[in-house]
Protein backbone atom coordinates (compact mmCIF):
# COMPACT_ATOMS: atom_id res chain seq x y z
CA UNK A 1 0.00 0.00 0.00
CA UNK A 2 0.96 3.55 -0.87
CA UNK A 3 2.61 5.35 1.91
CA UNK A 4 0.61 9.09 1.39
CA UNK A 5 2.14 10.54 4.47
CA UNK A 6 5.54 10.39 2.34
CA UNK A 7 4.43 12.87 0.01
CA UNK A 8 4.58 16.00 1.69
CA UNK A 9 8.33 15.67 2.51
CA UNK A 10 8.56 14.85 -1.12
CA UNK A 11 6.42 17.87 -2.41
CA UNK A 12 7.38 20.97 -0.31
CA UNK A 13 11.06 21.32 -0.77
CA UNK A 14 10.59 21.58 -4.97
CA UNK A 15 7.64 23.64 -4.38
CA UNK A 16 9.11 25.97 -1.23
CA UNK A 17 12.04 26.13 -3.63
CA UNK A 18 9.49 27.15 -7.30
CA UNK A 19 7.89 29.70 -5.03
CA UNK A 20 11.35 31.16 -4.30
CA UNK A 21 12.04 31.92 -7.93
CA UNK A 22 8.99 33.14 -8.85
CA UNK A 23 9.62 35.62 -6.73
CA UNK A 24 13.12 36.41 -7.98
CA UNK A 25 11.71 37.39 -11.42
CA UNK A 26 10.25 40.79 -12.08
CA UNK A 27 7.52 39.67 -14.67
CA UNK A 28 6.83 35.88 -13.93
CA UNK A 29 4.00 33.82 -15.10
CA UNK A 30 0.90 33.24 -13.02
CA UNK A 31 2.05 30.98 -10.10
CA UNK A 32 -0.93 28.17 -11.41
CA UNK A 33 0.83 28.01 -14.69
CA UNK A 34 4.18 27.42 -12.98
CA UNK A 35 2.09 24.27 -11.01
CA UNK A 36 0.56 22.85 -14.18
CA UNK A 37 4.39 22.83 -14.95
CA UNK A 38 5.54 21.31 -12.21
CA UNK A 39 3.10 18.40 -11.88
CA UNK A 40 3.83 18.07 -15.67
CA UNK A 41 7.73 17.60 -14.24
CA UNK A 42 6.54 15.09 -11.58
CA UNK A 43 4.32 13.23 -14.33
CA UNK A 44 7.70 13.44 -16.67
CA UNK A 45 9.60 11.43 -14.11
CA UNK A 46 7.26 8.53 -13.85
CA UNK A 47 7.72 8.49 -17.65
CA UNK A 48 11.59 8.50 -17.65
CA UNK A 49 11.52 5.96 -14.71
CA UNK A 50 9.14 3.41 -16.89
CA UNK A 51 11.69 4.07 -19.80
CA UNK A 52 14.77 3.51 -17.85
CA UNK A 53 13.21 0.16 -16.53
CA UNK A 54 12.30 -1.10 -19.91
CA UNK A 55 15.99 -0.07 -21.37
CA UNK A 56 17.12 -1.81 -18.06
CA UNK A 57 15.10 -4.74 -19.00
CA UNK A 58 16.46 -5.24 -22.50
CA UNK A 59 20.40 -4.51 -21.71
CA UNK A 60 19.71 -6.76 -19.20
CA UNK A 61 19.87 -9.68 -21.96
CA UNK A 62 23.45 -8.81 -23.10
CA UNK A 63 26.35 -10.93 -20.45
CA UNK A 64 28.97 -7.70 -21.11
CA UNK A 65 25.83 -5.37 -19.42
CA UNK A 66 25.64 -7.94 -16.33
CA UNK A 67 29.52 -8.54 -15.64
CA UNK A 68 29.74 -4.74 -15.67
CA UNK A 69 27.04 -2.86 -14.34
CA UNK A 70 27.99 -2.82 -10.53
CA UNK A 71 31.35 -1.64 -11.45
CA UNK A 72 32.15 2.30 -11.87
CA UNK A 73 32.40 1.77 -15.18
CA UNK A 74 29.46 0.15 -15.34
CA UNK A 75 27.79 2.97 -13.31
CA UNK A 76 29.42 5.86 -15.46
CA UNK A 77 28.00 4.13 -18.72
CA UNK A 78 24.29 3.45 -17.76
CA UNK A 79 24.22 7.15 -16.68
CA UNK A 80 25.75 8.54 -19.68
CA UNK A 81 23.68 6.16 -22.12
CA UNK A 82 20.54 5.46 -20.52
CA UNK A 83 19.47 7.84 -16.80
CA UNK A 84 21.28 11.03 -18.48
CA UNK A 85 19.51 11.34 -21.94
CA UNK A 86 15.95 9.35 -20.96
CA UNK A 87 15.54 12.36 -17.82
CA UNK A 88 16.50 15.42 -19.15
CA UNK A 89 14.97 14.13 -22.58
CA UNK A 90 12.03 13.80 -20.99
CA UNK A 91 11.93 17.20 -19.23
CA UNK A 92 12.77 18.94 -22.12
CA UNK A 93 10.02 17.65 -24.31
CA UNK A 94 7.74 18.90 -21.75
CA UNK A 95 8.78 21.97 -21.36
CA UNK A 96 8.51 22.85 -25.28
CA UNK A 97 5.40 20.95 -25.92
CA UNK A 98 3.54 23.09 -23.05
CA UNK A 99 5.59 25.55 -24.27
CA UNK A 100 3.99 25.59 -27.71
CA UNK A 101 0.68 25.28 -26.35
CA UNK A 102 0.64 28.42 -24.70
CA UNK A 103 2.90 30.09 -27.26
CA UNK A 104 -0.46 29.59 -29.30
CA UNK A 105 -2.31 31.56 -26.99
CA UNK A 106 0.27 34.22 -26.68
CA UNK A 107 1.95 36.60 -28.60
CA UNK A 108 5.14 35.41 -27.20
CA UNK A 109 6.94 34.02 -24.53
CA UNK A 110 9.27 35.86 -22.58
CA UNK A 111 13.20 34.18 -22.35
CA UNK A 112 12.08 34.79 -18.75
CA UNK A 113 9.10 32.54 -18.86
CA UNK A 114 10.63 29.49 -20.87
CA UNK A 115 13.80 29.64 -18.24
CA UNK A 116 10.91 29.38 -15.27
CA UNK A 117 9.26 26.56 -17.23
CA UNK A 118 12.37 24.97 -17.06
CA UNK A 119 12.92 25.43 -13.47
CA UNK A 120 9.12 24.43 -12.58
CA UNK A 121 9.15 20.71 -14.94
CA UNK A 122 13.00 20.31 -12.94
CA UNK A 123 11.47 20.76 -9.75
CA UNK A 124 8.35 18.67 -10.11
CA UNK A 125 10.57 15.77 -11.75
CA UNK A 126 12.37 16.21 -8.31
CA UNK A 127 9.27 15.76 -6.29
CA UNK A 128 8.77 12.33 -8.30
CA UNK A 129 12.02 11.30 -7.76
CA UNK A 130 11.82 12.09 -3.95
CA UNK A 131 8.86 9.92 -3.51
CA UNK A 132 10.35 6.92 -5.73
CA UNK A 133 13.40 7.29 -3.00
CA UNK A 134 11.38 7.78 0.16
CA UNK A 135 8.97 4.89 -1.04
CA UNK A 136 12.16 2.13 -1.29
CA UNK A 137 13.56 3.80 1.94
CA UNK A 138 16.77 4.17 -0.34
CA UNK A 139 17.33 7.91 1.20
CA UNK A 140 16.70 9.69 3.94
CA UNK A 141 14.52 13.28 4.04
CA UNK A 142 17.35 15.22 4.66
CA UNK A 143 19.55 13.41 1.55
CA UNK A 144 16.45 14.48 -0.50
CA UNK A 145 15.75 17.94 0.85
CA UNK A 146 19.81 19.02 0.59
CA UNK A 147 19.41 17.75 -3.05
CA UNK A 148 16.22 19.80 -4.23
CA UNK A 149 17.80 21.91 -6.94
CA UNK A 150 20.41 19.18 -8.47
CA UNK A 151 17.42 18.75 -11.19
CA UNK A 152 17.25 22.18 -11.94
CA UNK A 153 20.33 22.77 -12.17
CA UNK A 154 21.32 19.58 -14.64
CA UNK A 155 18.98 21.14 -16.72
CA UNK A 156 20.09 24.98 -16.69
CA UNK A 157 22.05 25.10 -19.61
CA UNK A 158 19.35 23.47 -22.31
CA UNK A 159 16.58 26.03 -19.97
CA UNK A 160 18.45 29.04 -20.88
CA UNK A 161 19.67 27.86 -24.58
CA UNK A 162 15.54 27.37 -25.08
CA UNK A 163 14.97 30.45 -23.42
CA UNK A 164 16.89 32.57 -26.18
CA UNK A 165 15.48 30.86 -29.10
CA UNK A 166 11.92 29.80 -28.29
CA UNK A 167 9.92 28.63 -30.28
CA UNK A 168 12.45 28.48 -32.99
CA UNK A 169 14.56 25.70 -33.07
CA UNK A 170 18.58 26.96 -32.54
CA UNK A 171 21.72 24.27 -32.49
CA UNK A 172 22.81 25.32 -29.44
CA UNK A 173 20.20 23.85 -27.64
CA UNK A 174 21.07 20.57 -28.79
CA UNK A 175 24.41 21.21 -27.63
CA UNK A 176 23.25 22.69 -24.09
CA UNK A 177 20.94 19.75 -23.78
CA UNK A 178 24.28 16.95 -24.27
CA UNK A 179 26.03 19.12 -21.32
CA UNK A 180 23.19 18.86 -19.83
CA UNK A 181 23.34 15.03 -19.92
CA UNK A 182 27.05 14.91 -19.35
CA UNK A 183 27.25 16.91 -16.21
CA UNK A 184 24.30 14.80 -14.79
CA UNK A 185 25.84 11.65 -15.23
CA UNK A 186 28.83 12.91 -13.80
CA UNK A 187 26.91 14.16 -10.28
CA UNK A 188 25.48 10.02 -10.48
CA UNK A 189 29.05 8.82 -10.70
CA UNK A 190 30.41 11.35 -8.32
CA UNK A 191 27.77 10.03 -5.84
CA UNK A 192 28.16 6.34 -6.37
CA UNK A 193 32.24 6.57 -5.60
CA UNK A 194 31.93 6.23 -2.21
CA UNK A 195 30.56 2.67 -2.41
CA UNK A 196 34.16 1.63 -3.66
CA UNK A 197 37.43 1.17 -2.49
CA UNK A 198 40.40 2.97 -2.51
CA UNK A 199 41.47 5.02 -4.62
CA UNK A 200 37.65 5.22 -6.25
CA UNK A 201 35.95 6.24 -3.27
CA UNK A 202 38.13 9.49 -3.33
CA UNK A 203 36.37 10.75 -6.10
CA UNK A 204 33.31 11.34 -3.60
CA UNK A 205 35.22 13.94 -2.50
CA UNK A 206 34.47 16.12 -5.90
CA UNK A 207 31.04 15.80 -5.74
CA UNK A 208 29.79 18.67 -3.50
CA UNK A 209 32.63 21.31 -5.10
CA UNK A 210 30.61 20.34 -8.56
CA UNK A 211 27.17 20.56 -7.12
CA UNK A 212 28.68 23.96 -5.66
CA UNK A 213 30.40 24.93 -9.08
CA UNK A 214 26.80 24.01 -11.01
CA UNK A 215 24.89 25.83 -8.56
CA UNK A 216 27.01 28.73 -9.53
CA UNK A 217 26.05 28.28 -13.08
CA UNK A 218 22.80 28.39 -12.37
CA UNK A 219 22.82 31.39 -10.94
CA UNK A 220 24.60 32.85 -13.68
CA UNK A 221 22.01 31.84 -15.97
CA UNK A 222 19.18 33.39 -13.61
CA UNK A 223 21.34 36.66 -14.36
CA UNK A 224 21.91 36.77 -17.97
CA UNK A 225 18.03 35.83 -19.14
CA UNK A 226 16.87 38.76 -16.95
CA UNK A 227 19.62 40.36 -18.80
CA UNK A 228 21.51 41.51 -15.05
CA UNK A 229 25.13 41.38 -15.88
CA UNK A 230 27.29 37.67 -14.74
CA UNK A 231 29.13 38.23 -11.51
CA UNK A 232 32.50 37.95 -12.52
CA UNK A 233 35.35 36.41 -10.69
CA UNK A 234 38.64 36.60 -13.17
CA UNK A 235 39.97 39.78 -13.99
CA UNK A 236 43.54 39.55 -14.87
CA UNK A 237 45.14 41.32 -17.63
CA UNK A 238 48.18 38.92 -18.04
CA UNK A 239 47.72 34.84 -18.41
CA UNK A 240 50.02 34.47 -15.33
CA UNK A 241 47.35 36.65 -13.30
CA UNK A 242 43.90 35.08 -14.88
CA UNK A 243 45.54 31.21 -14.12
CA UNK A 244 46.25 32.65 -10.60
CA UNK A 245 42.82 33.75 -10.24
CA UNK A 246 41.16 30.52 -11.91
CA UNK A 247 43.46 28.32 -9.27
CA UNK A 248 41.89 30.58 -6.09
CA UNK A 249 38.41 29.60 -7.50
CA UNK A 250 38.89 26.23 -7.91
CA UNK A 251 40.33 26.04 -4.54
CA UNK A 252 37.64 28.04 -2.95
CA UNK A 253 35.06 25.19 -4.73
CA UNK A 254 36.59 23.05 -3.34
CA UNK A 255 37.08 24.38 -0.11
CA UNK A 256 33.17 25.63 0.13
CA UNK A 257 32.31 22.12 -1.52
CA UNK A 258 34.16 19.87 1.55
CA UNK A 259 33.11 22.15 3.87
CA UNK A 260 29.20 21.38 2.72
CA UNK A 261 30.02 17.92 2.52
CA UNK A 262 31.30 17.85 6.40
CA UNK A 263 28.21 19.52 7.46
CA UNK A 264 26.03 16.90 5.66
CA UNK A 265 28.15 14.09 6.95
CA UNK A 266 27.78 15.23 10.59
CA UNK A 267 24.04 15.57 10.42
CA UNK A 268 23.80 12.38 9.03
CA UNK A 269 26.09 10.17 11.69
CA UNK A 270 23.71 12.47 14.29
CA UNK A 271 20.45 11.03 12.89
CA UNK A 272 21.00 7.95 14.78
CA UNK A 273 22.19 9.98 17.87
CA UNK A 274 19.53 9.95 20.67
CA UNK A 275 18.81 13.98 22.13
CA UNK A 276 19.93 12.79 25.96
CA UNK A 277 22.96 11.60 23.82
CA UNK A 278 23.81 14.77 22.42
CA UNK A 279 24.96 16.28 25.73
CA UNK A 280 27.39 13.82 26.11
CA UNK A 281 31.13 15.42 26.67
CA UNK A 282 32.37 13.28 23.36
CA UNK A 283 29.44 13.73 21.45
CA UNK A 284 29.70 17.65 21.90
CA UNK A 285 32.92 17.90 21.18
CA UNK A 286 32.90 15.76 18.08
CA UNK A 287 29.71 17.81 17.14
CA UNK A 288 31.71 21.35 17.50
CA UNK A 289 34.97 20.12 15.94
CA UNK A 290 33.33 18.91 13.06
CA UNK A 291 31.82 22.40 13.15
CA UNK A 292 34.51 24.36 13.92
CA UNK A 293 36.72 22.48 10.63
CA UNK A 294 33.81 23.34 8.34
CA UNK A 295 33.11 26.75 9.27
CA UNK A 296 36.86 27.58 8.81
CA UNK A 297 36.68 25.59 5.27
CA UNK A 298 33.67 27.64 4.48
CA UNK A 299 35.26 31.74 5.72
CA UNK A 300 38.40 30.79 3.82
CA UNK A 301 36.11 30.11 0.41
CA UNK A 302 33.86 33.00 1.62
CA UNK A 303 37.07 35.40 1.24
CA UNK A 304 38.60 33.82 -1.38
CA UNK A 305 35.66 34.79 -3.39
CA UNK A 306 35.26 38.27 -1.55
CA UNK A 307 39.01 39.26 -2.88
CA UNK A 308 38.34 38.35 -6.31
CA UNK A 309 35.37 40.20 -6.38
CA UNK A 310 37.20 42.92 -4.81
CA UNK A 311 39.71 42.60 -7.53
CA UNK A 312 37.20 43.17 -9.53
CA UNK A 313 35.53 46.21 -8.73
CA UNK A 314 39.01 47.87 -7.96
CA UNK A 315 39.76 46.79 -11.84
CA UNK A 316 36.39 48.66 -12.72
CA UNK A 317 36.83 51.34 -10.84
CA UNK A 318 40.58 52.30 -12.13
CA UNK A 319 39.12 51.85 -15.52
CA UNK A 320 36.39 54.62 -15.06
CA UNK A 321 38.90 56.32 -13.42
CA UNK A 322 41.26 56.32 -16.35
CA UNK A 323 38.44 57.12 -19.00
CA UNK A 324 37.87 60.49 -16.96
Amino acid sequence: MVDLSLVPWAVVPPLLLLVYYYWRFANSPSLLRLLLFFVAGAISGFVALSLEWLVETQVNSFPFWRQTRTTLVGIALRQLLEVGPIEEGCKLIVVVALGWYFQRRQYRLRPTTVFLFTIAVALGFTAEENWIYFVHNTASILERSLTTPVHAMFSAPWGYALALSFPRYHPRVAKAWFNSVIYHALVNVLSSAWRYPQPLSFLSYGLFPFLLWIFWRLEQFLRKVQRIPPITLISGYTPQHRFWQRGLVMFALILGGNAIFGLFLLLRSLSSVTPAQLFEPTILWFIFSRLLLNFTFGLIAWKIYRYLRNQVRSKRFSACVFRD
